[in-house]
């Protein structure tokens, strides 16, 4: 990532994944300045909302027009390395599969060339009302067709 790009949401031409540039603050640390690994799970779900938001498909339009949510059903995550205070860090969000209702999501955290965190994230899509399963909208299933 080119430091001119740093505060812009991307996705690499060479690459399809979504990247979210975010700065470690403090807050994010603990007193070795070191990032909490709950944390992590904050960034990634800041990419995932902006990776909607770039597709199209704000929270607010997913609720009002579409009348659904996604809720998080499972996760799996892998720390490979810290990220430390101050540090400039990339999370990826890409869909990795796409069911009926739910969107498995492939994100990185990255610092650099360097994989800091894997983990896989399944998204159930649900009726905004009803909290229960429904079908992913079409709109956003073309879309995260021409992405994936």
């Amino acid at each position: 990532m080119k430091a001119t790009e740093v505060d812009k949401f991307t996705v690499n031409p060479d690459e399809t994944a979504f990247s979210l540039p975010i700065r470690v603050y403090y807050q994010d640390t603990d007193a070795g300045g070191v990032v909490y690994h709950s944390t992590y799970l904050d960034f990634m779900e800041r990419a995932r909302y902006e990776w909607l938001r770039q597709l199209g498909f704000e929270i607010h339009s997913l609720i009002q027009v579409h009348k659904v949510i996604f809720m998080v059903r499972s996760l799996s995550i892998e720390y490979l390395k810290p990220a430390l205070l101050d540090d400039l860090l990339h999370v990826t969000a890409e869909a990795a599969e796409i069911g009926s209702s739910r969107i498995v999501i492939s994100q990185q955290v990255l610092r650099g060339p360097a994989t800091l965190v894997n983990a896989t994230v399944q998204a159930v899509c649900v009726g905004a009302d009803s909290l229960k399963p429904v079908r992913v909208p079409v709109p956003l299933r073309h879309q995260l067709g021409k992405h994936s």
